[in-house]
Order: structure tokens, then C-alpha cells, then sequence
């Protein structure tokens, strides 16, 4: 960056291949305090070549451009100049314009709906190490990792047709509750835990508490102590 009575400006180059969209850009740009625009590429190809030439601190890159296209050119500028970040300005706000951009390096996304004010802050923010990213994007991002991220497992299905409470019983035999433990747990009759009993052993086959505590541990319906069970 360079310094002007002493305030620090952010040496920036605009890249888009619609001239009027992009000498828009420039204008506004020298408007605003804090920037000083050193050029703008029609395409990615040229942007490449400008940035080794006049080694801006960030490229405002378009993304959709003929020959090379913003991704492609983000790549390579990063790779190459790794001095020179990249904030994304851009029409487009969706998946597939968004993740690629910021594969390929783009420290910061904004749509060209953005204000001046809100693109220097961009600029800023990602020379200080931060992300320059639109509200929107950020929300987006958000969303994407609640989607990525791993959902509790519910408990498992009940196994060979048992009901939920038959289940339910044989988790507390796998625990060693006797059958007026588990009356009182479940706050149920004796009676009426020997009825599930007799049910879920006749669903199962199996014969006897012992049995009942191998097959709940092999159905994964509960977890078996450190050293396994013997």
C-alpha cells in the first residue's frame, strides 16, 4: 500500500469485461477515500498480466470473462502473487459461482449491488488478514456449514419388530436392572415389565437375561464397558 499525508491507500485494480461496468467502477473508486485504482484488465488473461506488472494490493474480479475467467485468474494470481489479494465483484451470488471463487484464493465476495463504501471496506478488510464478504455470502456460508455439518444420530430403530418400550425394557436388562428396577423406572407394574419380557423374548428368540444382554450389545442399542462383554 502506499502512503498520502499520511493515510494509507489501497492500491486496486478492476477487472471486468463489460467496459462500462468496469470504468464505472474505476470512477467510483477515485471518488472514495482510502483507494488508489493502478489499472483494469477486460479479462482474466490480461488481469495475470497486469498484476505482474503493476503488483496491485487487491484485484476486484469480475468472475464470467472470455479467454480466462475470474476462478481461473484468481488461481493463477494467487498462486503467482501471493502479495496481491482477491475480492470478488460480481452479479452472481449463487453455489456455483461462490465456492469455486473462493477455492481458487478470493479472500473476499461482494455483488455489484455493493455500495462504494461497502467495496472499500472489502478492500480493507482483506489486506488486514479478515474476510471482505457481503452479508449475504456470509449468511450463505453459514448455511452451508449447518448443511455440511454432521446431524446427531437419533436412537436406533428397534430391532426384529420390537416396540419402543420392549426396547426400552431390554436397554435397562442390558444395564442389570432387575424387574422391579425397571417397574420403577418406567413407573409400571411388575406384571406389566414381565408382559414386555415375554414379548421381546419370543420376538427374539432369546432365552434368558444373559442372552437379552449379548443380543441388546450386538443390535448396538446400548455400548459394552471397557474390555467388551464376557
Amino acid at each position: 500500500m502506499t502512503e498520502v499525508a499520511g493515510e494509507r491507500l489501497a492500491r486496486v485494480m478492476v477487472v471486468d469485461d463489460q467496459t462500462v461496468v468496469r470504468e464505472g467502477i474505476v470512477m467510483l473508486l477515485g471518488l472514495l477515500p482510502g483507494v488508489e485504482v493502478v489499472g483494469s484488465a477486460g479479462d482474466g488473461e490480461e488481469a495475470v498480466r497486469l498484476v505482474a506488472e503493476l503488483a496491485p494490493d487487491v484485484v476486484l474480479m469480475d468472475l464470467r470473462m472470455p479467454r480466462c475467467d475470474g476462478v481461473e485468474a484468481t488461481r493463477r494470481i494467487r498462486a503467482e502473487h501471493p502479495g496481491t489479494q482477491v475480492v470478488v465483484l460480481t452479479t452472481y451470488a449463487d453455489d456455483e459461482s461462490l465456492f469455486p471463487a473462493l477455492h481458487a484464493g478470493a479472500r473476499g465476495y461482494l455483488t455489484k449491488d455493493a455500495g462504494g463504501d461497502e467495496i472499500v471496506r472489502a478492500v480493507h478488510s482483506v489486506l488486514s488478514g479478515e474476510a471482505g464478504l457481503a452479508p449475504s455470502i456470509q449468511r450463505r456460508l453459514l448455511e452451508r456449514l449447518s448443511e455440511s455439518a454432521p446431524r446427531p444420530s437419533g436412537p436406533p430403530e428397534p430391532p426384529d419388530g420390537l416396540t419402543a418400550r420392549e426396547t426400552e425394557v431390554l436397554v435397562l436388562i442390558a444395564e442389570g436392572l432387575d424387574n422391579q428396577q425397571i417397574a420403577k423406572r418406567l413407573h409400571v407394574s411388575t406384571a406389566t415389565v414381565k408382559t414386555h419380557i415375554n414379548n421381546l423374548f419370543a420376538k427374539t428368540g432369546i432365552k434368558g437375561r444373559a442372552q437379552a444382554v449379548r443380543y441388546a450389545y450386538g443390535k448396538g442399542l446400548v455400548r459394552p464397558p471397557e474390555g467388551g462383554i464376557t
